[in-house]
């Protein structure tokens, strides 16, 4: 009897299986995490919340996810794993009970020209198949209805070695669906000749207008002694033979002045050496003569559909693969729902899942060929959390990076939401955000701090949303912060009048810009906002426009080579020190030999993805070891950039070190809620709203009488919020016109005049639904934003 009682199972006992509930992190010390230990509970919704630069993206991207990812790749095959990038080990002592990690972050989507909304989801390949049975008249496979494959005819003999040699005869057909004339593109490019050369003048008299072809150099000698044209005679003059000759002629070598050469017409020559390159990476002189020279246009044989004459023809119900790409994504659903056909239900289905996802996730108004380079970051990333909606996984760890970035607070609650659908599915949802409408749907946060860069890196609270409001924490303390609607807003200096736009969705909107004073531009997302903004108010003079787009650079660039402060830094060591400036870049003559001043080595592992290695002669610093010898105020040039804007502005305000053109930039970063960035750190790892507010440092130096900010607030937190405020309200005192296109309600209340567009998004917006000051909109509460606005304020 009391032997059966030791065998039975205790109902009460719990299964061995469930004892690992914990993602248990012990000692992380990515980046400034300073010995970070702490216990995520699975299958629940942690959010980690802390001001920008406390330590958030270091515990949650850079080492959970990190670390997951790198335990998948182990999983795989050595002969696998060899294509794969080395993944290191993240700066921690301990990492239990993690779960496979998809990360659904910001990083803008890939700028190609044939990437759209459709490519980057499965919606367009299920369209193409849906045409291939469906469509009318029947033209080939998907394939054919696909603008990135091309058409392709091709015959050959193949040569068979089985015993005799024998020659088979073969012919090859593909049928793809680009469009010829533009390869798939939807747009064709046309150089501008007058801005290549002076037809009234000769060679001799400087005729190229082109940079770099100046009057002794060798571009315009090939032109001179080339023996094909007159170089005394006047571009008008010339004949047919001798323009086309100038012009278009097909490359021929030659010698010239007793060396080889070859010579070609102008077009191809500046298609080659300029249209070919990346713009952004040319320099400035370059870059404004390719925007001067080089037209885009409509392509005229696909009228920018990107698609062939035979995929366009093929249709369902009257409409073509062409058509349905164009449409509203809420409209194309629509269209999808109409179609009965039980021989391809399944597909139905499946693409009618994948449209819902959008108009769900609040992008009902992109067009599935909409380019993927034009999505903002909040939009690509609602774009990569469509696919993981109708996933049948479960157990996943799903992070994401501020997914409200970009969104109204009426799109914040479908948001919201999604993440707790995600959640209760079984998945361990972890969340970095600083908007308390997503912080209070957590059921566990994580707060960190309590500063930014070295002053951050700890985890000052862990419990309950109720727990971190009485918390004596930033975000504690700023967690029911409300911003008040101006008493008395600011009087306009001037008006700004914009007059029938209607770019993208706008309808022919009519609107008066109040100048001298704080405008806030809002509406949902996809209501036009940026179109009115960046259509209507061009970025020329006087006009600084600042939006979230990456700012190209090398592996190289960082803050202190960006904002131009680098250089006054240069010259205050060599004058102190009697030496050259050049000797303190790391991109000149002070550069480490061994890595050339990048500070890593880059192997290039031909097939492999490439590994970057820290450099053991400089051991990372960029420098020569006689540069770092040199020093200002004690601290070498190595010591200087692995500085944070905060140590440096303090270091260069006084003593040997104060350097006043150093301290005016170091000021201006700090003034945006940039102070915990070191001037060093790679340009490549800042966020998009870092990027965004190093910008806005540069150009508050420009001469600039408005400046058009895009959603500034982006990745800021409510405590650096308040920051921002003050230093809109100090460029607006200085006279300048500021306006925000922004959904931050603080930044809303805090404004002088306020646009709204709506009343919904895509063709369902475009329109302007109030103009006037926020206190009459939070009266009239006549709009989505008015009533959202007003539950704010507690109006």
């Amino acid at each position: 009897m009391s032997k059966a009682t030791r065998t039975d199972p205790q109902p009460s006992a719990p299964h061995g299986a469930d004892s690992h509930d914990l993602i248990r992190v012990l000692g992380a010390r990515e980046n400034n995490l300073k010995d970070v230990s702490i216990e995520i509970p699975k299958r629940r919704l942690t959010v980690f919340t802390g001001v920008s630069g406390s330590g958030k993206s270091s515990l949650v991207f850079n080492t959970i996810a990190a670390e997951s990812q790198r335990l998948i790749n182990e999983t795989y095959s050595a002969f696998v794993q060899g294509f794969m990038p080395t993944l290191a080990r993240p700066e921690v002592d301990v990492l239990e009970g993690l779960t496979t990690a998809i990360i659904v972050d910001q990083q803008r989507m890939g700028a190609d020209p044939r990437s759209t909304v459709g490519t980057a989801t499965d919606a367009n390949a299920m369209l193409r198949i849906l045409f291939s049975r469906l469509g009318t008249p029947h033209i080939g496979p998907p394939s054919a209805y696909a603008f990135n494959v091309p058409s392709v005819r091709a015959s050959g003999a193949i040569t068979v070695e089985r015993g005799n040699k024998k020659a088979v005869k073969a012919t090859f057909n593909r049928t793809g669906g680009m469009c010829p004339r533009c390869e798939g593109r939807g747009t064709v490019s046309d150089i501008d000749l007058t801005q290549l050369y002076d037809d009234s003048k000769s060679l001799n008299e400087g005729a190229i207008t082109i940079p770099g072809y100046g009057s002794d150099g060798w571009n315009m000698r090939l032109y001179k002694e080339s023996g094909f044209v007159d170089p005394d005679k006047p571009i008008s003059k010339y004949t047919k033979k001798e323009l086309n000759d100038f012009l278009h002629h097909e490359a021929t070598r030659m010698k010239i002045a007793g060396i080889n050469m070859t010579y070609e017409g102008l077009v191809p020559r500046v298609q080659k050496s300029m249209l070919s390159k990346d713009k952004e990476a040319m320099q400035p002189h370059m870059r404004a003569f390719v925007d001067r020279a080089v037209t885009f246009a409509t392509c005229p044989e696909c009228d920018g559909t990107r698609l062939s004459e035979g995929a366009r023809a093929s249709k369902i119900k009257r409409i073509s693969i062409a058509d349905a790409c164009a449409m509203q994504i809420s409209d194309l659903a629509d269209w999808v729902r109409g179609l009965k056909e039980p021989s391809v239900a399944p597909l139905l289905t499946a693409l009618q899942h994948t449209l819902d996802s959008f108009v769900e996730i609040g992008l009902g108004y992109l067009a599935l060929d909409r380019p993927a380079g034009t999505l903002s970051g909040g939009e690509a990333q609602r774009v990569k959390m469509i696919r993981h909606l109708g996933s049948s996984l479960t157990d996943v760890t799903y992070v994401f990076d501020e997914p409200t970035a970009g969104l109204h607070p009426h799109d914040i609650q479908r948001m919201n939401e999604l993440l707790l659908r995600l959640r209760d599915k079984g998945n361990t949802v972890l969340v970095v955000e600083h908007k308390p409408e997503t912080i209070a749907i957590a059921d566990h946060v994580v707060d960190l701090g309590p500063g930014a860069g070295t002053g951050g890196g700890a985890v000052c609270f862990e419990g309950t949303v109720e727990g971190l409001r009485t918390a004596d924490t930033v975000t504690g303390r700023h967690f029911d912060d409300r911003a008040s609607v101006k008493e008395t807003p600011r009087e306009r200096t001037g008006t700004l009048e914009i007059r029938g736009a209607s770019a993208n969705n706008l309808r022919d909107v009519d609107v008066d810009v109040p100048l001298g004073v704080l405008v806030v531009v809002t509406g949902v997302a996809g209501s036009g906002k940026s179109s009115l903004v960046h259509g209507s108010i061009p970025a020329g003079e006087g006009v600084v426009s600042i939006d979230q787009s990456p700012i190209r650079g090398s592996r190289r660039s960082n803050p202190a080579t960006y904002t131009g402060l680098l250089d006054p830094i240069r010259k205050a060591f060599a004058k102190v020190n009697g030496v050259k400036p050049a000797l303190f870049s790391a991109n000149s003559e002070g550069a480490c030999p061994t890595c050339n001043g990048a500070g890593v080595i880059y192997t290039d592992l031909a097939m492999m993805a490439g590994v970057a290695s820290p450099c053991e002669d400089c051991e990372g610093k960029r420098y020569q070891p006689s540069v770092l010898e040199y020093h200002l105020g004690g601290r070498d040039i190595s010591e200087v950039l692995a500085m944070s804007v905060d140590e440096a502005e303090e270091f260069f305000g006084a003593g040997e070190a104060a350097t006043p053109a150093a301290q005016r930039v170091l000021t201006r970063l700090s003034d945006v809620g940039l102070g915990y960035l070191t001037l060093g750190q790679p340009l490549t790892t800042l966020s998009g709203g870092e990027r965004q507010r190093l910008k806005l440092a540069t150009h508050m130096a420009d001469k600039g009488g408005v400046y058009v900010l895009d959603e500034p607030t982006t990745g800021l937190h409510l405590a650096d919020v308040e920051q921002l405020l003050a230093l809109l309200d100090r460029l607006v005192d200085s006279g300048k016109s500021v306006i925000v296109v922004e959904h931050h309600q603080a930044v809303m209340a805090h404004a002088d005049w306020i646009i709204d567009l709506g009343p919904g998004a895509g063709h369902d917006g475009g329109r302007l639904v109030f103009e006037g000051t926020p206190a009459d909109l939070v009266a009239a509460r006549s709009t989505l934003t008015g009533e959202h606005l007003a539950a704010y304020v507690g109006g």
